[in-house]
């Protein structure tokens, strides 16, 4: 349950901070003037859980806006041992807090560890129940009515596991969809990869090849005037160098026959020789090796003609050439198997959608059952409402084809309330005959059973009295007293007889401060509640009798 709030520069809020633990089950009832800022306690809440934030929010002139919230969840060992098993230790106590900036980026907070919004929405989940103007908008829609017919009978979790089938139903479908269109093109699209395939193929191309042609055609272009270097090198070794080095050679073979000192020279001019020889046959070999066939520079420009048109077509460099290849390949073997896959597809899909109906039909007929349910619980706390000749029903009709067409992400049913005001007429579609008044209390109404079941401590009403007065009013505080018996509930309200109920009561005013509005909230003290409780009735100036009714009213609540 929560046990503080604390609010800093959001909206009108300059520095707020409430402290509830003097009510930890009971009625906290929130009142002001229209306009006040009551809802930005509704805000700062929806903050909290995840909602949508706007740097709107922030106050005007401040860097940031901060809601921090204290709840205790001694009484709740589940969400204790979850926050445990994420490393947030709770000690009993869950804080969480959202930090909103002027840029309009936020952070959320739990026991003071950086947080996701998905966590702190699944946390807050289990925490408070909210039930403002949006859950009744939510009524007012049919498509909405199935979520909560699956909350009341507990259905949920049955819901998912058809939803999990559903889901891989529709990826097979979609499956089977892509295949059908590859099968209609198959035999085009097979005769165009063919062709790449083949182009490819058939050119024989291997990688390096290109730059090895061009060195050779480079090669072809010098081949005269190489031709001509090599020649005159190799005549020079063998006129200019070779024979004078052989008469060098044997006149230091006999000078070292003279003297032993000069062996080691004579060797070495011995080895200069046979280099020089080798050099000679070297330059020989290289100048027969020279390329001189001219003809190799056409074959070479087609060769190379026909690598640069493929690369155009399929990548920049041979290898990219080859690797288009070998997808293409590879397609061409998905292509022939097409017609077996099709086939896997088509009986997996009939296996899964004979579960789905399965599924559905078991869905149904539990909806079916929560149906009765929820319409005679339903009908029992309208009385308590003063809804005494009210009808309200809960209509499940199947909707599944032979083709399964009728499924959808929820089941095969079309789950809508039915409602009937007065005595003697039929049941009829809520949406369309409900009025403002009656919208209020059977939502308040459905909160109630829904506050009986769930494990949630908290519960905060906005507002949920729009449209209501007289006998209506007076029905809808003694149905709020109660459900504050075992909930601490939060009630932001324009009715007295609400007001009245509260064990603690807080007043929502605006307050000019340094030339600034800022709204205000204070908890009122016995004796000045009634005060308040005389102005919600007769306005900014109470007659007598209305302060006398304010009065009565609270100690009749008492």
């Amino acid at each position: 349950m929560l046990l503080e709030l604390r609010i800093n520069d959001l909206a009108l809020i300059s520095a707020l901070e409430l402290d509830f633990s003097a009510a930890p089950k009971g009625l906290v009832v929130f009142t002001g003037e229209t306009g006040a800022g009551k809802s930005i306690i509704m805000q700062a809440v929806h903050l909290l859980t995840g909602g949508r934030a706007s740097a709107m929010l922030v106050r005007s002139g401040c860097q940031q806006a901060a809601v921090e919230a204290a709840f205790d969840i001694s009484r709740q060992p589940e969400l204790a041992a979850l926050l445990n098993q994420q490393g947030l230790e709770s000690g009993g106590d869950c804080i969480l807090r959202r930090v909103l900036s002027s840029s309009g980026r936020s952070r959320f907070f739990i026991n003071d560890r950086l947080a996701t919004a998905r966590a702190a929405a699944d946390l807050t989940e289990n925490l408070v129940n909210i039930a403002g103007q949006h859950d009744q908008q939510q009524l007012l829609r049919s498509s909405c009515h199935i979520d909560f017919l699956d909350g009341y009978g507990g259905l949920l979790a049955q819901r998912l596991r058809y939803a999990e089938v559903f889901e891989r139903r529709q990826k097979l479908v979609r499956r089977r969809h892509q295949l059908r269109e590859q099968e209609q093109h198959k035999e085009q699209k097979r005769d165009f990869l063919g062709f790449q395939l083949r182009e490819i193929r058939q050119a024989g191309l291997s990688p390096g090849e290109d730059e090895a042609l061009i060195r050779e055609r480079d090669l072809l272009k010098s081949s005269t005037a190489l031709a001509e270097l090599a020649g005159k090198s190799c005549l020079l070794l063998r006129e200019e160098v070779r024979g004078p080095l052989s008469v060098i050679r044997k006149n230091m073979e006999q000078a070292a026959a003279l003297d032993p000192g000069v062996k080691e020279l004579t060797e070495r001019i011995s080895s200069a020789c046979f280099e020089i020889e080798d050099l000679e046959g070297c330059l020989d070999a290289y100048l027969e090796a020279i390329p001189s066939d001219q003809g190799r520079m056409e074959q070479i420009a087609a060769r190379l003609a026909l690598i640069r048109q493929l690369q155009r077509k399929y990548g920049a460099g041979i290898e990219e050439v080859l690797a288009f290849a070998g997808r293409v390949e590879q397609e061409l073997h998905v292509l022939e198997g097409i017609e077996q896959e099709l086939a896997e597809v088509d009986k997996e899909l009939l296996a899964v959608e004979a579960e789905l109906r399965r599924l559905a039909a078991g869905l149904s007929a539990a909806r079916a059952q929560a149906g009765e349910r929820l319409a005679a619980a339903m009908q029992a706390e309208l009385a308590s409402l003063s809804f005494r000749q009210t009808h309200f029903g809960v209509s499940v009709q199947a909707a599944d084809n032979p083709d399964g067409s009728g499924l959808s992400a929820d089941g095969w049913d079309r789950v809508e309330f039915l409602f009937s005001a007065n005595p003697g007429e039929p049941l009829k579609p809520l949406t369309e005959v409900v009025s403002g008044g009656e919208l209020s209390r059977l939502m308040l109404a459905m909160k109630c059973l829904f506050a009986r079941q769930d494990k949630v401590e908290t519960v905060i009403l906005d507002e949920i009295d729009a449209g209501i007065g007289g006998e209506a009013a007076s029905a809808v505080a003694r149905k709020i007293g109660e459900l504050a018996g075992h909930h601490q509930v939060f009630c932001i309200t324009h009715l007295p007889q609400i007001a009245a109920c509260g064990d603690v009561h807080f007043l929502v005013e605006k307050v000019a401060d340094g030339g600034r509005t800022r709204t205000a909230i204070r908890q009122l003290l016995p004796e000045e509640r009634p005060a308040e409780l005389a102005r919600m009735l007769g306005g900014d100036h109470p007659t007598p009798q209305t302060v006398a009714l304010a009065k009565e009213l609270l100690e009749g609540a008492r």
